[in-house]
């Protein structure tokens, strides 16, 4: 059972998140504002609460999270929504917890109000007991004293087991000892000066390699965004570079606390650092895809345990990749089949579909649909396998498995504008068609490149051990 492994214990400032989401379609009469008509509002743990909360689905074990709370009705709020997940160890918090709202228009922030905010007092014996039973520590630092208030007891942690410190402008430097320290881009150049100050990946390694060597940590990870991380050690010149998987189109709210969480999961579970970033910048850009903090599903599922990589995880973000493309009035493509042994002509239709529309979303048909299309041995590539090689093609932007045979349940979720395949066939009479029209959608056909064919590639591979003997 996970409630009898050590605890994954986090520390920090907890927060309370609003989103105010609405349609701006005209400005002010009185100023040169944006005039929101509300349509939704949003309430969500933040700050350390946030990444408590994604280090409680990645850990596969019991999470704590130390913070300070009041009894103000921010911290009521926070307090009820955490409740399920996990357990709370809490400072006295003298004042106000702080409120972040944001106020964004077809997914896209206008502005954000700060405002709260108080002092933690000092940790009891309960603060002390829950980093005593710890298998790692996650300090989620905000700026706002819980982590200076329980300081010496992050020192005494960090000398027994893996401490992850998620640090911030506005708060103290990470005790001696952490496992891993994880500041964004921004973070270390405004903590540290190189010879090359611009964003190349050797002048982070040795922003990295120089905070490492001040800080007295094992390794930096300074986290890159879309680009993904990379992960130094003091006086070391050579670096780990971890690029993302995937160029996740989404909302990057929550996306360091994923990656620190994911990564003090991975240090929990015995992985060495350059284990717990790989796994981390995969996580991080999962969850930019799938709509960041502000996506509604992480908190309806937030107790579950997450999907291992695979398609389950594609068509998530072949949704979220869906409905983005969609609020910003683009084109969203579409095109299926199965995959089996890429080749030449596959490559060519993706890439020519890729340039009908702004995204391209492939369909695949699961290992139990292709056995029942074409038959006992087929496919020769698990769906897992093809899912990887597709999502690897620059032209293709995200993939979602099927198990029905024909698509049109996907289709009728992802509702593209464009649905495309390639041969010979005739665009009114593929099956898909008829759905595509229920949303205004187009089915199109484009050409294939001729002689090029799955069945083709088994047979010859088939018969190539043969060839010697079939010579004359």
């Amino acid at each position: 059972m996970t409630a009898q492994r050590p605890p994954l214990v986090v520390v920090g400032d907890a927060l309370l998140d609003q989103d105010i989401d609405g349609d701006a379609t005209r400005l002010a009469p009185d100023a040169p504002a944006p005039v929101v008509d509300v349509v939704s509002e949003h309430s969500r743990p933040g700050g350390a609460a946030l990444a408590a909360v994604l280090a409680a689905r990645a850990a596969g074990r019991e999470v704590v999270l130390v913070t300070a709370l009041g009894d103000d009705p921010a911290s009521e709020t926070v307090r009820a929504m955490l409740a399920p997940r996990l357990r709370l160890v809490e400072l006295p918090l003298d004042g106000t917890l702080a409120v972040k709202t944001r106020v964004r228009a077809a997914g896209r922030p206008l502005v954000r109000m700060d405002r709260g905010g108080g002092t933690p007092g000092r940790p009891g014996d309960a603060v002390r007991a829950a980093l005593g039973e710890a298998r790692a520590v996650l300090v989620a630092d905000y700026g706002r004293g819980t982590a200076a208030a329980v300081r010496q007891q992050l020192a005494d942690a960090a000398r027994r087991v893996p401490v992850v410190w998620d640090p911030h402008p506005r708060g103290g430097a990470p005790v001696p000892g952490v496992r891993l320290a994880t500041p964004n881009s921004a973070e270390a150049c405004s903590l540290i000066t190189v010879e090359d100050a611009d964003e190349s990946l050797r002048a982070h390694a040795l922003r990295g390699s120089r905070l490492a060597e001040r800080w007295r940590a094992a390794a930096v990870a300074v986290t890159l965004g879309e680009r993904g991380a990379i992960l130094a050690r003091a006086g070391s010149d050579s670096p780990l570079y971890v690029p993302a998987p995937q160029r996740a189109q989404g909302d990057p709210c929550g996306a360091g606390d994923c990656f620190a969480a994911t990564a003090a999961a991975a240090l929990a579970d015995g992985g060495l650092p350059e284990e717990a970033v790989v796994r981390a910048v995969a996580e991080a850009a999962d969850f930019v895809a799938a709509g960041g903090a502000g996506n509604r599903d992480l908190w309806d599922t937030a107790d579950r345990t997450p999907p291992h990589p695979g398609h389950e995880r594609h068509l998530t973000d072949a949704h979220a990749l869906a409905q983005s493309v969609r609020a910003r009035g683009g084109t969203v493509v579409a095109t299926g089949g199965c995959f089996d042994l890429l080749h030449a002509g596959h490559v060519g239709l993706l890439q020519n579909a890729r340039r009908t529309g702004d995204c391209l979303i492939v369909c695949v048909n699961s290992d139990a649909c292709v056995r029942r299309l074409k038959g006992p041995g087929r496919p020769i590539n698990p769906v897992a396998d093809r899912v990887r090689v597709l999502a690897g093609l620059g032209c293709v932007d995200a993939v979602a498995v099927f198990d029905e045979d024909t698509p049109e349940a996907l289709l009728r979720q992802l509702r593209p504008h464009i649905w495309v395949k390639g041969g010979d066939y005739s665009a009114d009479a593929l099956p898909e068609a008829a759905a595509l029209r229920e949303w205004g959608g187009q089915a199109i056909v484009l050409p294939y490149l001729d002689g090029r064919s799955t069945t083709e590639l088994a047979r010859r591979a088939a018969l190539a051990p043969l060839a010697p003997r079939l010579r004359p």
